[in-house]
């Protein structure tokens, strides 16, 4: 009995530091002479600089100071933010995946800095670099509660550079404000930072946060003082223009085509705190091409957005409803359409332009308007994609949302029915998010309009997640009418009410090899308001999930499956098969187990395995990635899935194999060359892509990209392409 006390006394006293922890703070003195970013720490001025230090160590343990111990340095002038670091290390042995910008991962060392320039918790923004003087820079969205709130695809100049000497390195950092957003006037911003050390096993922040939070959460933070306040917020009008030659030929359609293009972006400032986008007969094709996946469910595939033009600011737009079931606006539906056979093709951007940003220091404005080409070939109409959105800050970090959705053709065409004329969404989001972050949720209500087509059309959900030590709620409930309808948004399914109700319990040993470990119930069951509320699908999920202290991870679970099938389906996607029967339900459950490896080794790999039963079938399922490191030029990988599903006759049974090796050269800081072979028999597609970068300025590249794809069984070319791009970011 006294041993439980001492424990829950202890457990109590932990909680009550970390909610009532001192704010730290450090002053960022105004100077007026020059610094040169070479990461040496040589200026005298550096020297009249105050230090933030003390570090806490976040991994393994969260409740004593850093063992390997940092210092940041801040200075400032009328245009720049001056940054210095020296860390201590045990050795030179740094890891790192290449010299290519937009790097991530705890399997590689960094150094980062989060600034909430609007004091916020809710956005900010991140600046790292690694021991190689290699630089990235992100977007942190709803207070960096979720993995997905951390966006890489944003880039803005800054320079910055760093040096390795025995027992630490070194590293400046210069960001001019004009890549920065900030209340005009403003005397402090609150910040943090984290070190990823690899050789220690170590991960620090300057601002202690508990290891039930992510790293990067924004509920956790100090200030940096300014010693004199800030200026306008100057963001330079930015011209950034490209010339694409492409040459490329269709074998199945016998079709070639060499073709010249150009236009470009410009950014331009509006006021202290907006951002205003125009693009003009923008290029949206991808130099990167996109990860395939094996899909053997009976719905749509989400992909993330990589274009430039829509990602800063893009929570604002793309934060609403449930990302998984009911997403009013997905940015990727613009630029594509389906032809008359069905197939997916891209549609092409006339122009458009995009104004989001801070409009009062608790109010953030979005406005999206973009007009796409019309194609009557492929009877495509040209459509205007408008969107609108405002977002309030209430209490300390939830906010309240409001949008509105119109997608419409100006004008007639006699392939366009009547209830395709138009599509529009109006939506209210309330976003909770507390103080320390124990408690966020969502409340959201939107309806959709159609000609003719008015009445429900409803899409309604909430989820609140609570988030402790040692134990973890998430509750969820969402409803999609079955007339509901985004034709801009990700909407996986109609007709659904879908609840959710999990519970974690987390352990955390005092000794051993065993970081934490949990163990977790994660029931799902969804039900068919037209069909008298018929339970259509439940999945029972449990599972016992380890986290080792040398990084590695481990899970074991198993889950109770229940689909009810209205139509006809063949998971297989095979030619002429005989899909299983629809309007029946099947029962199955399977086992997974899963294990990832110290990702901090030259050598490291994933493991994930799945096994039981499938609809009226079998199922086993593998699926492996291995990396290889060859520091600091080299970062090769292989991604291996394989299914096979094995249905009773007359329907089909399949061998599914995805298979993606890649291999990404850095000769320099500047030029890259990246192949990443896809060979997927689901899709009938062997793809080739293959592209030489050379950034030779900042944020301005060419690129050599050659693309080859070939049917799997006959080996014969499908579609071949190779383009000359060339982009160049000039600030004015």
């Amino acid at each position: 009995m006294k041993k439980v006390s001492l424990s829950f006394i202890f457990s109590f006293f932990s909680l009550i530091i970390f909610c009532q922890e001192e704010v730290k703070s450090f002053t960022v003195k105004f100077i007026e002479e020059s610094i040169i970013a070479d990461g040496a720490l040589d200026e005298p001025i550096w020297e009249f600089a105050e230090s933030a230090n003390e570090l806490w160590e976040y991994f393994p343990l969260d409740s004593i100071q850093a063992r390997e111990q940092s210092e940041i340095k801040m200075l400032y002038d009328d245009k720049n933010l001056y940054i210095a670091i020296k860390a201590s290390s045990v050795g030179k042995n740094y890891s790192l995946q290449s010299l290519k910008r937009d790097f991530r991962g705890s399997g590689s060392d960094s150094f980062s800095l989060v600034f909430d320039t609007f004091n916020d918790g809710t956005n900010a923004f991140l600046f790292g670099i690694n021991p190689y003087g290699v630089r990235r820079e992100a977007l942190i969205s709803n207070g960096g509660g979720d993995r997905r709130d951390f966006n890489l695809s944003w880039d803005v100049k800054w320079k910055g550079d760093a040096k390795m000497y025995d027992g630490y390195f070194t590293a400046e950092m210069i960001i001019p404000f004009t890549s920065l957003k900030f209340e005009e006037g403003s005397k402090k911003w609150r910040f943090n930072s984290y070190r990823v050390d690899t050789q220690s096993n170590e991960r620090s922040t300057w601002t202690r946060i508990p290891q039930n939070q992510l790293i990067y959460n924004l509920a956790f933070m100090g200030d940096m003082i300014f010693e004199k306040p800030l200026g306008k917020s100057r963001t330079p009008l930015a011209i950034i223009p490209y010339i694409n030659t492409l040459s490329q030929k269709d074998f199945t359609n016998n079709e070639s085509l060499n073709d010249f293009n150009f236009g470009g972006d410009v950014k331009v400032s509006v006021g202290n705190s907006l951002n205003l986008d125009i693009t003009v007969n923008p290029d949206f094709s991808q130099v990167e091409a996109d990860d395939q996946v094996t899909n053997l469910t009976r719905f749509e595939v989400s992909l993330p957005e990589k274009r430039q033009f829509f990602i800063d600011n893009n929570d604002l737009f793309a934060g609403f409803g449930d990302q998984r079931d009911a997403n009013p606006f997905f940015s990727r539906r613009i630029g594509i359409a389906e032809d008359t056979a069905g197939n997916t093709i891209e549609n092409k951007i006339i122009g458009g332009l995009r104004l989001s940003g801070k409009l009062t220091k608790d109010l953030r404005v979005g406005l999206l308007n973009i007009q796409t080409a019309e194609d009557r070939v492929n009877e495509i109409a040209s459509n205007n994609n408008t969107m609108i959105a405002l977002q309030q800050r209430v209490f300390s970090r939830s906010n309240i949302g409001m949008f509105f959705i119109n997608k419409q053709s100006f004008k007639e065409y006699d392939f366009v029915t009547r209830e395709d004329e138009f599509n529009r969404v109006l939506g209210l989001d309330y976003n909770l998010a507390s103080k320390q972050n124990r408690w966020n949720g969502k409340f959201f209500a939107h309806k959709s309009f159609s000609p003719d087509d008015n009445v429900g059309n409803i899409a309604s959900g909430m989820n609140m997640r609570y988030n402790a030590r040692n134990y973890n709620f998430y509750s969820k409930t969402v409803y999609v009418n079955e007339d509901f309808s985004s034709d801009l948004g990700f909407v996986r399914r109609t007709d659904i009410f879908k609840g959710i109700l999990s519970a974690q319990r987390v352990f955390w040993p005092k000794s051993g090899p065993i970081q934490n470990h949990a163990f977790e119930i994660f029931p799902i069951f969804i039900w068919s308001p037209k069909n008298n509320f018929q339970n259509t699908d439940y999945e029972f999920r449990s599972a016992w999930s380890v986290n080792f202290n040398n990084q590695s991870q481990a899970e074991l679970g198993m889950s109770n499956n229940y689909t009810y099938l209205f139509d006809s389906f063949d998971p297989t996607d095979t030619d002429g098969a005989t899909p299983i029967p629809g309007n029946e339900g099947y029962h199955y459950n399977n086992v997974r187990a899963n294990y990832q490896s110290d990702m901090r080794k030259i050598f490291s790999y994933s493991a994930e395995t799945t096994l039981g039963r499938f609809f009226n079938g079998d199922r086993v399922s593998l699926e492996t990635k291995m990396t290889l490191r060859i520091q600091p030029k080299a970062f090769i990988s292989i991604l291996l899935n394989y299914d096979q599903i094995t249905l009773p006759d007359p329907y089909p049974s399949a061998d599914i194999w995805l298979i993606s090796p890649k291999i990404d050269l850095t000769f320099s800081k500047s030029i890259f060359w990246s192949t990443l072979i896809q060979y997927s028999n689901q899709r009938d597609n062997l793809g080739f892509n293959s592209r030489l970068q050379w950034r030779f300025a900042p944020l301005s590249d060419l690129f050599i990209v050659y693309n080859d794809n070939y049917f799997v069984n006959s080996f014969e070319p499908k579609y071949r392409s190779i383009n000359l791009k060339f982009t160049y970011w000039l600030n004015i």
